[in-house]
């Protein structure tokens, strides 16, 4: 017998949301922190860059650097090499079965810096093997809360606005276990889900119009909908059975 509380646990696990922290804002910016998080299971890694943090970027986040030492609000931090935190993300992901990677403005931004990291170390397809998808939450509160007539789809603003709180916004980790809470209170469809799914080959695209999907992606947006399905009917299943 599986209880909804194991149906609402089967389904965040094949979820990973995800955050990075940054040198700044431009193309050739390189990470100093990463950050997941999928149910109770989280990891938290900073990354000592081999380039300068971007002053706005150090006001922002409270990370600095010094003698090749890397702050954060003046305390100094363990960090791991690019390499180090590159593989413990992909281990991490493949705790989970092939999880959708969640994350907010990721498309624009955190996943190309992901992308040309894991490139530059030859991870990427060991990468994109451990995932099934990737879903920026950006458009998909935009789309779903069109109506509402929010000023800023920011993340610290959404979860302001809909969960009622404030939380340490700019850091990773509680970037995203904020997100993963926002996340359950949206609560997408599948097929909504599906019209915001991309994978790295994808990311630079426009976003596919409903009756059309990218070469080589349909069978993604299958899986993920089946998996919804499967979900679904456990909960069903559950629900039937506590009655």
């Amino acid at each position: 017998m599986q209880s909804s509380d194991g149906a609402e646990k089967s389904q965040q696990q094949r979820l990973v949301f995800f955050d990075l922290e940054t040198t700044g804002l431009s193309k050739s910016c390189e990470m100093v922190q990463l950050a997941a998080v999928s149910g109770g299971h989280s990891l938290n890694l900073y990354l000592i860059p081999r380039g300068q943090m971007q002053r706005g970027a150090s006001k922002v986040t409270g990370f600095s650097v010094r003698r090749q030492r890397l702050y954060l609000h003046r305390q100094p931090v363990f960090t791991n090499t690019l390499r180090e935190a590159l593989v413990s993300f992909i281990a991490f992901l493949q705790m989970f079965g092939h999880p959708l990677v969640v994350g907010h403005n990721i498309r624009r931004f955190d996943c190309p810096v992901l992308a040309r990291a894991l490139e530059e170390l030859d991870l990427r397809a060991e990468f994109e093997a451990a995932v099934s998808g990737y879903v920026d939450t950006l458009p998909l509160a935009r789309e779903m809360l069109k109506e509402r007539g929010l000023k800023s789809f920011r993340q610290e603003n959404l979860v302001r606005e809909l969960l009622g709180v404030n939380y340490k916004a700019h850091d990773a980790l509680e970037d995203v276990r904020a997100l993963q809470a926002l996340y359950s209170v949206l609560q997408p469809t599948p097929e909504l889900i599906c019209r915001h799914l991309f994978t790295l080959d994808t990311m630079k695209d426009k976003p596919a119009a409903q009756s059309k999907e990218p070469k080589g992606q349909r069978p993604l947006r299958e899986n993920v909908r089946q998996t919804a399905k499967i979900t679904e009917s456990k909960e069903d299943k559950a629900t039937q059975e506590n009655m």
